[in-house]
């Protein structure tokens, strides 16, 4: 039986996935089809910061392009061979190697699996009040509030 928060070493892959797919509006749902999360920091009842284990299929990516404005992000490559994207360039990552995002730094990042097999990361980030994120390819902005739930609108303000 699991007990939440758990007390006790578990194997990472062996956590639930989430049941969630994503906080995307639908209409950029497709984009993070063929991903899964096991939230290993939230089944140990982190609350600083969280830790995902990740993974994505062939031709998923692991969010749209974005930047965050309060929070830092972190990954870590398990498995896979991942293309890195900052901007609009393009990096051929492999297993063991690392990449860190500084909140307010305004690089545009995501992880695209342009090959054939999986691809399984983790990703820690903290959960900076008031972060806000900027999808430069995309008609969308995203709000951290109050209760710790990202709110999507369109860049002219709008609600989604």
């Amino acid at each position: 039986m699991e007990r939440f928060p758990l007390s006790e070493p578990v194997a990472a892959d062996q956590t639930a996935v989430s049941k969630k797919k994503t906080a995307y509006p639908k209409i950029f749902a497709p984009a993070v089809e063929g991903r899964e999360k096991r939230k290993l920091g939230a089944a140990f009842g982190l609350s600083n910061f969280g830790v995902n284990l990740t993974r994505i299929q062939p031709g998923a990516a692991s969010a749209l392009l974005h930047a965050h404005s309060r929070q830092d992000e972190f990954i870590y490559i398990l498995e896979g061979h991942p293309t890195l994207v900052v901007d609009d360039e393009n990096f051929q990552m492999s297993p063991g190697q690392c990449v860190g995002f500084k909140a307010g730094a305004g690089m545009a990042h995501q992880l695209v699996n342009r090959s054939d097999s999986p691809v399984s990361y983790l990703e820690i980030g903290d959960r900076s009040p008031g972060d806000e994120v900027n999808y430069p390819n995309v008609d969308l902005v995203a709000a951290m509030n109050a209760n710790g739930q990202w709110e999507f609108r369109h860049k002219d303000g709008e609600p989604y």
